[in-house]
Order: C-alpha cells, then sequence, then structure tokens
C-alpha cells in the first residue's frame, strides 16, 4: 500500500513542483480557502494556543493571526514541495543569509555547530547553507510512515549535502561523525513538546509551563559544539532572510538546561514579533496542566 500510495501521489507532487512561483502561490491561496475555510483543518488547536498565549488579544485580533498563520501554512506547504525541483540558483535568491560570517567563523576554529531553530518563520529551505559552508550538515528529523516518501524527503535535502537523522541515529552517526575527524553541523528544531512523562526539564515557555526538549543542548555538551540560533524573517512571499545568533561557544561552562532556557526565549521574541509565522497547529502546551511537583 505505501507503494502504491507513492506511485499516485508522487507525480502530483512533481507536477506542483515544476509550477513558477506565481502559480505555485496561486495554487496555496485556493489550498487556504479549502484547509482553513471549508475543511477548519485543527482550527479548534489554533484558537486555543493563541488564546492560552495571548490572553490579552481580542477575539478580533486573534482571528486575523489565525488567518494569516493559514496562508503562511499553506506556502510552506507549497514551498516544501517546490524544494523536489527548484533549483540552487533560486534558492540562493530566495533564502539568504544576514551574517553567514558568524558560521564561517566558527569552522576556522575547527569546531562542530549544533544549529537550533523554532517552527517559525521557514525551515524547509536552510539546507541551502551547505552551499555557503564546508561543515558536513546533518539535520534531526522525525521518520515519515511512509518509507517511499522517506526515502524522498532525504534524497532531496541530500542534493545540497544534507543528510537526514533520526533522533535514535543523532548520537551514534555524530559520535562516528567526530571519530573520522569530520566537523558538523547539525539541525535542532527543538521547540516541540516531548511526551509529559519522559521529559527531563520543564520551563515557561510564552508564560505557560510546558515540558521541554533537551536533546540539542545534550549533544552539544557531549561533543562540545557551539551552539547558534537561527533567526528566520519572512522578507516578502517566498522570499526569506536568516540571521544566526550564536548562544555559545562553550557549552559545557552553562548550567543544566541554561542553553535550552536561552533558546527557548529567542523563539519567543520571534513570535511576540510576528505571531502568525508560528506553527500554531501543534499542541505545544497540552500538558500544561500536568507539571510535576519538582517543576512547579
Amino acid at each position: 500500500m505505501q507503494l502504491i500510495a507513492y506511485l499516485i501521489v508522487y507525480p502530483i507532487l512533481w507536477l506542483v513542483s515544476i509550477l513558477p512561483f506565481r502559480l505555485l502561490y496561486a495554487f496555496s491561496d485556493l489550498l487556504y480557502f479549502f484547509i482553513y475555510k471549508v475543511f477548519g483543518y485543527r482550527t479548534k488547536t489554533v484558537k486555543q494556543n493563541l488564546k492560552l498565549v495571548f490572553p490579552e488579544k481580542s477575539d478580533k485580533e486573534l482571528k486575523a493571526i489565525m488567518s494569516k498563520f493559514y496562508h503562511h501554512l499553506c506556502d510552506m506547504i507549497l514551498e516544501a514541495i517546490k524544494s523536489m525541483t527548484i533549483s540552487k540558483a533560486e534558492l540562493i535568491e530566495r533564502y539568504k543569509f544576514s551574517n553567514i560570517e558568524v558560521i564561517n567563523e566558527i569552522e576556522n576554529h575547527e569546531r562542530s555547530i549544533v544549529l537550533m531553530c523554532g517552527h517559525y518563520g521557514s525551515w524547509e529551505w536552510i539546507f541551502i547553507l551547505q552551499h555557503y559552508i564546508t561543515h558536513k550538515g546533518f539535520a534531526i528529523y522525525k521518520q515519515l510512515a511512509n518509507n517511499y516518501f522517506d526515502k524522498l524527503a532525504k534524497r532531496i535535502r541530500a542534493k545540497h549535502d544534507t543528510f537526514l537523522i533520526t533522533t535514535k541515529e543523532a548520537f551514534k552517526i555524530l559520535a562516528e561523525s567526530q571519530a573520522n575527524g569530520e566537523l558538523s553541523i547539525t539541525g535542532f528544531a527543538s521547540d516541540q513538546s516531548p511526551k509529559a512523562n519522559k521529559a527531563f526539564h520543564w520551563q515557561d515557555f510564552m508564560g505557560i509551563k510546558v515540558p521541554v526538549h533537551v536533546g540539542a543542548e545534550v549533544i552539544a555538551k557531549k561533543y562540545d559544539m557551539s551552539v547558534v540560533f537561527f533567526d528566520v524573517k519572512r522578507i516578502k512571499r517566498g522570499y526569506y532572510e536568516t540571521t544566526f545568533k550564536k548562544i555559545t561557544d562553550t557549552p559545557n561552562n552553562f548550567k543544566d538546561y541554561e542553553i535550552t532556557d536561552t533558546f527557548l526565549k529567542l523563539v519567543e521574541q520571534q513570535i511576540k514579533e510576528a505571531p502568525e509565522y508560528y506553527l500554531w497547529t501543534h499542541k505545544r502546551w497540552k500538558h500544561r496542566d500536568k507539571v510535576p511537583t519538582e517543576f512547579k
């Protein structure tokens, strides 16, 4: 069944991916109408999340954020599909880096890097970074249920020298990379929710106590890697600019979870500046009523 689904869907995705951007975004507008207006995809979750973190905003303000968010979500979906066939030159034109020298300087000091981000703005095209640097690129991801689409996702990233690895593979692969004398840059989107009963750390995120992923910090300390946050801004439709913010070159000088907390504050700043670009469809605050006594 997985192969049949792949054989049916793949040609459609490919045809969409070769559309010029003008038509791609027209298709995105149509998708917005069906996802938001007709089917109401996860609108209950989005409303609940927005009311939780912005209790001071009126219903009119929250509705405006929702509408902008769903427009951006549909653009992101279509941009992800566009990744199948988009050229290197077009990616470089549309996804720029304001201060690549931050990464280059760390490379010059021969240090591997943990690159942290939230589900904000655009993270789909960050793999174009590999054309500006020499470090080997890895990205932590959640394996797709369909093995054929999972392999497709890996092929798309590998075209630009980024290799997808699961959280279970991360320690082994990064240990092997270090043993081989390789310098690497490993991307983590670390703002989503772990299971409450497996969380090592709880912290306020947008004013609400939640469990927090700490894997990026653990790996940075274990392998003594520099930690950098990337802040994405949408310049206009289909165009983004990333600014790198170095958190530390000495992760083991930080107290446990201090790096993670710094990262969360940076994501909060992004959300407060332009909330419509955050991924509100995830139930990020679903464990807020399960805070263990020791974390209250």
